[in-house]
């Protein structure tokens, strides 16, 4: 069977980078199993258990040499994916054989490698983070005295820029990236624990020495390159915890979708176009289309993720006890998955946000047929401040201007400006009327906004990742 015969998830044959997807490949998952016994192995040798130096130095020297195939041959027969890879390096290096997985459970290793490869697959998101708020940045600086049209329930609204909407997009995601940052730095490593967590076979192997385990389990967890374990723990680390790292994964994921929409919305418009390869093809049919397709791609995934977040609080909710199984082919499944289908989605965010290109000529046209409307309430101050009643300007305005609306809804042009110009009840805010064909007047402080965002709150926050600008983003397909 070729691979065109079998399925594949299209996040890793279509979507995910090869840097997420390696951090979840078997090979990376083996080698950290290994590296895990490895250092275990260590800290006991170093701790007085009876290791010798060759058997250590073995382990190390075949730490990389894994035989997939004989370990699944072994995993068919012992239906133990652990001890199948135990069996697999014992034959490849049997003079250390007998000290692999010393007084250590299956989760000793599998949940530590986990939390390993799960810190690592957040600090990935972290950098996709990060070179889509770096793109964000420089779009909002282009774009910050860019008056466009505002829009509350899609409908025509007070003018805002397009630098200070991008700025509303990278707020979301910089509220992401803070909760990636601080998720992935307050990760705790389950330890060097047992079957139950008690440390009962390790105080075993040490005959009764309580100090001589917890220091193994210290001198663990600080060779995997953690500060500290987990005060208590059963046969696995907490449940909680995937709960929480799907919580981070779906705040990006609303984040992106939230983005794309608006871009989707502003593409209809012809106000807004996502970037486009020389040679994509929008329709089979229509070849004149141009669809927002990476913005449909990013909500498509986004909505996985999404749905997948709902999974962990159902699996963390239902353990048994000490333990169950009934989270491990889940697990699988979910974790691996929500983090390809994040890391796309952060790829393709990427991609859209260093080439949007706004359209000022269709942005203009928006805007010159809605202006009139957005003149209306200073133009009512400035005959109230004349002594005009404020309910009746009120009346005569909205009178105007619903009949302004159905010349507009007809076709024809907003003669707003003229009604108003032409009733003598508006008279003292003539120069208000004549004074409209200035949107920029009407933004508010949406400019000095985007100013105070960038400097006062995003850079500093990239500061952390010089590399942000580099980091490699697209479409895989």
């Amino acid at each position: 069977m070729t691979q065109a015969d079998g399925y594949e998830s299209p996040l890793s044959g279509r979507y995910a980078s090869s840097e997420m997807r390696s951090i979840f490949g078997a090979r990376r998952r083996i080698q950290t199993w290994r590296t895990l016994w490895i250092e275990l192995a260590r800290a006991q040798r170093e701790l007085g258990l009876p290791i010798s130096d060759a058997q250590l130095a073995a382990l190390e020297r075949t730490r990389d040499e894994i035989d997939f195939e004989r370990a699944a041959a072994l995993e068919r027969e012992l239906k133990h994916d652990v001890m199948a890879h135990i069996a697999a390096w014992g034959e490849r290096c049997p003079e250390a054989a007998g000290v692999i997985h010393l007084g250590a459970t299956s989760y000793d290793i599998v949940d530590n490698a986990d939390l390993v490869l799960f810190r690592e697959a957040l600090h990935q998101v972290a950098r996709g983070l990060a070179a889509t708020l770096a793109g964000l940045a420089r779009f909002a600086t282009r774009t910050r005295d860019l008056a466009c049209l505002g829009y509350t329930h899609f409908q025509a609204a007070q003018p805002v820029t397009v630098g200070r909407r991008a700025c509303l997009w990278a707020q979301d995601f910089l509220d992401d990236l803070a909760e990636v940052e601080r998720l992935a730095r307050g990760m705790k490593l389950r330890g060097a624990r047992g079957a139950t967590g008690t440390q009962a076979s390790y105080l075993a192997l040490f005959g009764g020495n309580a100090e001589a385990v917890r220091e193994l389990d210290r001198r663990f967890v600080r060779a995997c390159g953690f500060e500290r374990s987990y005060a208590v723990a059963s046969q696995t680390y907490p449940r909680k915890l995937d709960s929480k790292i799907l919580a981070a994964l779906s705040g990006v994921a609303e984040s992106a979708a939230k983005m794309a929409t608006d871009i989707r919305l502003l593409s209809g418009t012809g106000e807004l176009l996502e970037p486009r390869d020389p040679h994509q093809v929008g329709s089979s049919a229509m070849p004149y289309k141009r669809n927002p397709m990476k913005s449909e791609r990013i909500c498509g995934l986004a909505r996985f993720v999404l749905g997948l977040a709902t999974n962990p609080p159902a699996t963390a909710s239902a353990q048994w006890l000490e333990r169950s199984l009934d989270d491990s082919a889940n697990r699988r499944l979910v974790l691996p998955e929500a983090f390809l289908a994040t890391d796309a989605i952060l790829r393709v965010c990427g991609n859209v946000v260093r080439g949007l290109e706004p359209r000022p000529t269709v942005i203009a046209r928006r805007l010159a047929e809605m202006m009139p409307f957005f003149a209306t309430e200073d133009v009512m101050m400035d005959a109230a401040k004349a002594g005009g009643h404020r309910g009746d300007l009120h009346e005569a305005l909205r009178v105007h201007a619903l009949a302004a609306w159905e010349a507009v809804e007809s076709g024809r042009d907003n003669d707003l400006l003229a009604r108003l110009a032409a009733d003598p009840k508006f008279a003292a805010a003539r120069a208000r009327i004549q004074s409209t064909n200035r949107p920029e007047q009407y933004v508010g402080l949406a400019r000095e906004q985007v100013d105070a965002f960038l400097e006062r709150e995003l850079r500093p926050a990239l500061a952390a990742y010089p590399e942000a600008e580099q980091w490699e983003t697209g479409l895989a397909v």
